[in-house]
């Protein structure tokens, strides 16, 4: 007969609450059970002492003659130190294909490639000295102020149609 070590709910509609308990594993969910050796309630904080309340001596002995846990209450033997939970995640499996490292590379060495031609495109910028127009070169005019522009275009003759507009 092969034991397992789940949960078996109870509870109302939506306020569950749960037996941990030994059960041939060929029974139903919430049916006929071995022994019941915890409770879990998962409305209750999850710092609440009372959530999960776990007899240690029997799951201890239900493990002992070859009881397999369910996942959540492996979770519950781990965090009671009762067994090790091994853990299920893969890291590796989270790692992108080689096509798409290589994408990566390409990208990471094109954008180093910008940025170099950038930098150095800076530097000769840099390096040439931009002409100075503080003083005027020899032989030109300095260029007309706003003022002195503005009194050249200035004149006493009126706009056209001007003439019009006063006489009417």
């Amino acid at each position: 007969m092969a034991i397992a070590l789940r949960l078996s709910r109870g509870g109302a509609k939506k306020r569950p609450y749960y037996r941990i308990v030994a059960a041939d594993s060929r029974k139903p969910r919430d049916g006929k059970y071995l022994e019941q050796i915890g409770t879990y309630n998962p409305l209750l904080a999850k710092d609440d002492e009372k959530r999960v309340q776990l007899n240690e001596d029997r799951a201890r002995y239900w493990l002992g003659v070859g009881a397999q846990p369910s996942d959540r209450v492996a979770r519950f033997l781990d965090a009671a130190g009762i067994r090790e939970r091994a853990a299920r995640n893969n890291p590796s499996k989270a790692e992108p294909g080689e096509k798409a490292k290589e994408r990566a590379e390409e990208k990471a060495a094109k954008a180093a490639e910008a940025e170099e031609a950038k930098k150095a495109a800076e530097e000769a910028t840099a390096e040439a000295p931009a002409p100075t127009t503080d003083e005027p070169a020899e032989g030109s005019e300095a260029p007309a102020t706003g003022d002195e522009a503005a009194v050249e275009s200035t004149t006493d003759e009126p706009a056209e149609g001007g003439e019009d507009k006063a006489e009417g």
